[in-house]
């Protein structure tokens, strides 16, 4: 498991008395016929996905180690969601993630 995966773990249990989150799988591969497909979301959307029990409201969590950075897809995909009204943001903890959905309250 790396490392990011292991935080995006602790981040699901530890915000589940705010929110039901879902983890973005994505993949791609050859076909047998050496055709080249992809399958998931688009690039940018985040690790992380779900609703804030207390209002319904999108959450979206772009998931990273202490040293990673999200890239400008990921970026303009978050800027994208809090500007619809969703709660979005970057979280490199569990802690961070409690506090991105108990503080963003409109």
């Amino acid at each position: 498991m790396t490392e990011e995966h292991r935080i995006q773990n602790e981040i699901r249990a530890a915000v589940a008395p705010y929110c039901v989150l879902f983890r973005v799988n994505v993949g791609a591969a050859l076909t047998p016929d050496g055709r080249y497909f992809t399958t998931g979301v688009p690039a940018g959307f985040a690790d992380l996905f779900g609703v804030r029990i207390a209002d319904g409201k999108a959450v979206f969590i772009e998931v990273k180690t202490p040293k990673g950075r999200p890239t400008k897809q990921q970026k303009n995909f978050l800027s994208k969601m809090r500007a619809y009204g969703a709660i979005a943001g970057v979280c490199r903890s569990a802690e961070e993630a409690i506090q991105l959905i108990t503080e963003q309250r409109r």
